[in-house]
């Protein structure tokens, strides 16, 4: 393995953090992020972001609040 550097981890953060890339490629980008603080704080920063982003996507809404929405939707629709 070879330390790729912050131009490249930085590049490819979304990938690494999806597991989408090779494993040579995300072993070169992990051991960056051990020695770079910079980089590293990145990564921890799109890790937030990605678990958050994943925990929205499982919440659901109200039915109530899903019926409001729909009813409003379709009155606009209606009058334009």
């Amino acid at each position: 393995m070879t330390d790729c550097g912050c131009s490249k981890a930085k590049a490819e953060l979304e990938e690494y953090l999806h597991n989408e890339l090779a494993s040579t490629d995300a072993a070169d980008i992990r051991e960056h992020m051990s020695g770079c603080t910079d980089c590293s704080s990145e990564l921890h920063v799109g890790l937030v972001l990605t678990e958050a982003v994943q925990r929205a996507c499982k919440e659901v809404a109200p039915e109530q609040l899903r019926d409001q929405v729909l009813l409003s939707i379709r009155t606009i629709q209606a009058t334009h």
